[in-house]
């Protein structure tokens, strides 16, 4: 059985791995070191919120992804916008809606908080994905282009 629940600073040990798994998927250098640091600072200074899916019973708890979503702020809507950036499951999971779980449980907070929307961002080539995305409601952003500025 599978559960889902918010993670906090006690959860940095299970998620480092899965985070830096989801960062090599991203063409980034395995650095377990540079996961577990930067849990650590979002999730004890409050700048992001991770929904964790994990093995639920007796036996040891195990990962199976996690979602982490980062606030933002509407000056339109005057409301808040959360960023969902990471989103991950761990291959021994997939295939069995933890990812949609995930979606489901950040877009419940994102509601109880007074968001406006729920945004964003896959590669191109990720389309597994966006099939995802499109069947929980998501659509591609027509009206806008997302530029980038490397720093």
């Amino acid at each position: 059985m599978i559960e889902i629940r918010r993670a906090g600073i006690e959860d940095v040990a299970l998620l480092t791995p899965m985070f830096d798994a989801y960062r090599q998927f991203y063409h980034q250098a395995p650095d377990v070191a540079l996961a577990r640091q930067f849990l650590t600072e979002r999730l004890g200074r409050g700048e992001s919120v991770v929904y964790l899916a994990h093995t639920a019973g007796n036996e040891a708890t195990v990962g199976c992804g996690f979602t982490q979503l980062y606030p933002l702020f509407s000056s339109v809507a005057c409301r808040p916008i959360w960023i969902l950036y990471d989103l991950f499951v761990a291959p021994a999971c997939r295939r069995a809606g933890v990812a949609r779980r995930l979606m489901e449980a950040a877009h419940a907070f994102a509601r109880a908080q007074g968001a406006a929307t729920v945004e964003l961002d896959t590669a191109h080539t990720n389309t597994g994905a966006q099939a995802l995305y499109e069947s929980l409601g998501y659509r591609r952003d027509l009206e806008f282009r997302h530029y980038v500025l490397t720093l």
